[in-house]
């Protein structure tokens, strides 16, 4: 089961003693200055979680699924994660 962005809210709420609005606020601006940082090609690096960076992706050649016909893909960006030793020795331990 994913962690939902309302069950992030609802977390912070309970955590920080915070009001549902506030907390709301709080993870909306985070997540927006996530965003913004992003779209400007800037990495997002979190001190013990990990690093989110932008790369490009060359055009390269791919396949319609559903007719199996060859394509050519447009460049594009994508936002990768790598996570950090900390993060990673927490989760090998569960």
């Amino acid at each position: 089961m994913a962690l939902t962005k309302a069950q992030i809210i609802d977390t912070t709420q309970n955590h920080l003693g915070l009001s549902r609005k506030r907390s709301s606020e709080l993870v909306e601006t985070l997540l927006g200055i996530m965003k913004t940082t992003l779209a400007n090609g800037e990495d997002v690096l979190i001190s013990g979680f990990g690093k989110f960076c932008v790369k490009e992706k060359k055009e390269r050649k791919g396949r319609n699924p559903a007719t199996g016909d060859d394509m050519m893909l447009a460049p594009r960006k994508v936002v990768t994660f790598k996570c950090s030793g900390k993060l990673r020795n927490k989760i090998d331990a569960n």
